[in-house]
């Protein structure tokens, strides 16, 4: 997974990208829970997205469609993380909300980006 962090990465996103791998994607992550929205502005592959709580569990997951500027606004306003994945990848991997994300593999990854994991609530 790439990560997201910082607010150009954020808005920049998987835009532009045709070659995304079968198991690649993009995790953005927030610095304290909220309800969460994306579009497809600028962005050739067809997606899915996955939004996640503040532990990690996935509540909620939408197809995204090429180019289609259509705000997808999460349900749930205690989202922290957001997982884009190419479409179909939840379903051929039998990802179901109630999965888990993997929150001490995300402290480490941040923590190897120079990013404190505290800063979003990860970690001791």
């Amino acid at each position: 997974m790439q990560l997201a962090v910082l607010p150009a990465e954020m808005e920049h996103g998987l835009m532009g990208r045709s070659d995304l791998g079968q198991d690649e994607g993009m995790l953005f992550v927030y610095n304290r829970p909220q309800s969460l929205s994306f579009w497809m502005r600028n962005t050739p592959t067809p997606l899915d997205i996955g939004f996640f709580n503040t532990e990690g569990g996935l509540e909620e997951i939408y197809p995204m469609f090429p180019f289609d500027e259509t705000p997808i606004p999460s349900r749930s306003n205690r989202l922290q993380f957001a997982l884009e994945m190419s479409q179909g990848w939840y379903r051929d991997n039998s990802i179901q909300p109630g999965a888990q994300l993997d929150l001490k593999a995300l402290a480490e990854a941040l923590k190897a980006r120079g990013f404190e994991p505290r800063r979003f609530g990860l970690g001791p």
